[in-house]
């Protein structure tokens, strides 16, 4: 694995991101959009607040849709900011024009994560290297010439006379992100926005990238910001990371004390899916259950709640979960229990509903409290009953009422930010 050097204090912001939201409109069918019918926002980045640190490697890390993509993108200002700022020497990118923009990415680039999309197959590599320069007015061939050989020998593209007139499909893969890489470098960026960088790459050639990108931060003065799902490359990468879940931070600290004393429970979970090599070493997988939420209609209180093992009263308990635990139940009974159970308690379409009350059952109160009882002894250590206040008559049926939650915002803990109800906020 790459050689990580010493950890070091960053005083020095280089960018500054504060309450950054990053929401997309759904676009519903064509009747929708006629009528003007509302159908929902994504939100994708949903009020984040980060510093990067001259010369600093922050990772972001998370489960695919967890924002983490699109928070790297906003900080070239590709995709829009629908509120808060992007700092980056005291001018908001968020505010820039497309003239502003074009000029700023010479100081911030971004290295994508497929090497084969990143690359126009009908340019060569001096082409495609080079493009940039031509883009931001270097007109002599001549000149261009000279910075993309010292760009592609600077990556270990040498000796370079063999790559210049070469096709990415004449490539290897890591070789074509090489490429990718000089392409980065030859406007002699102060930043560089990784996303997934090694993860379309064999195994053999990802440390020798994750070093070379090391190397480049050495030599020419880089800050990163690393984006992958992979917590294994960010430990040896990374110096500080930022866990992300559903458009937010949820911890963000130094990688060893991440790695050391995880406080997120969803942190937890993603360090216990590392595998371990070692089989004599491997130990059961403790997986997170359920995918994640759907980002335009996120649930109520702390997001992770739904998954997380260690959830309680206050972590924002709803209908939905209710739906889940009901049809999970079903799950594991026969077909004439299934049957005679979703006929006492009737259909949970209304459930999808968010609300902190909920409403089933038709055919008495007492049946479904009967029902409601046989789940809850099959398993009683299910976090979602800690977030049941009480469960009470209501006609033909009951109302199950939950107890007021709460949306964590980040509180410190050791040198360590997290975002959950366990920890409490600093006085």
């Amino acid at each position: 694995m790459p050689t990580k050097p010493e950890p070091q204090a960053w005083q020095d912001p280089l960018i500054d991101v504060r309450d950054l939201s990053v929401h997309f409109e759904l676009r519903g069918g064509i009747l929708a959009r006629l009528f003007g019918s509302d159908t929902g926002t994504v939100k994708a980045v949903d009020g984040v607040t980060l510093t990067v640190g001259r010369g600093e490697v922050v990772g972001l890390v998370g489960e695919s849709g967890s924002g983490k993509s699109t928070l790297g993108r906003a900080l070239l200002g590709l995709v829009p900011a629908t509120d808060g700022s992007i700092l980056f020497h005291g001018d908001d990118v968020a505010e820039m024009s497309r003239r502003r923009l074009r000029a700023i990415r010479r100081d911030i680039q971004m290295v994508f994560q497929d090497p084969n999309a990143a690359l126009n197959p009908a340019m060569t590599v001096e082409e495609a290297t080079g493009d940039a320069l031509r883009v931001h007015g270097m007109k002599s061939a001549a000149e261009r010439r000279a910075r993309v050989v010292e760009a592609l020998e600077k990556v270990g593209l040498s000796p370079v006379e063999l790559f210049l007139s070469k096709y990415p499909r004449d490539l290897s893969g890591g070789q074509k992100q090489r490429v990718v890489l000089a392409r980065a470098i030859i406007l002699d960026p102060e930043v560089l926005v990784a996303d997934e960088p090694i993860s379309m790459l064999d195994m053999s050639v990802r440390a020798k990238i994750l070093q070379l990108m090391l190397d480049l931060k050495q030599e020419l003065g880089l800050t990163y910001v690393y984006i992958t799902h992979d917590l294994a490359s960010a430990k040896y990468f990374c110096d500080r990371i930022a866990i992300m879940y559903l458009g937010r931070v949820v911890e963000i600290g130094p990688t060893d004390e991440i790695f050391a004393n995880p406080r997120h429970p969803y942190t937890r979970a993603l360090l216990k899916a590392i595998p371990e090599p070692d089989p004599e070493r491997a130990l059961p997988r403790d997986l997170l259950r359920g995918e994640i939420p759907d980002a335009a209609s996120p649930p109520l209180g702390c997001s992770f709640h739904p998954r997380c093992p260690e959830a309680f009263e206050k972590c924002g308990w709803e209908s939905r979960d209710l739906r889940a635990v009901i049809e999970e139940h079903w799950t594991r009974q026969p077909a004439d229990v299934y049957g005679a159970e979703s006929d006492t308690v009737g259909d949970l379409a209304h459930l999808d509903t968010p609300a902190t009350v909920a409403r089933i059952g038709g055919k008495g109160a007492e049946s479904a409290r009967e029902i409601l009882h046989r789940m809850r002894s099959e398993r009683p250590d299910e976090p979602f009953w800690r977030g049941v206040d009480r469960v009470d008559d209501d006609g033909p049926g009951i109302r199950v009422v939950f107890h007021p939650g709460e949306d964590p915002a980040l509180r410190s803990s050791d040198g360590v930010e997290v975002a959950c109800l366990l920890y409490p906020e600093s006085s």
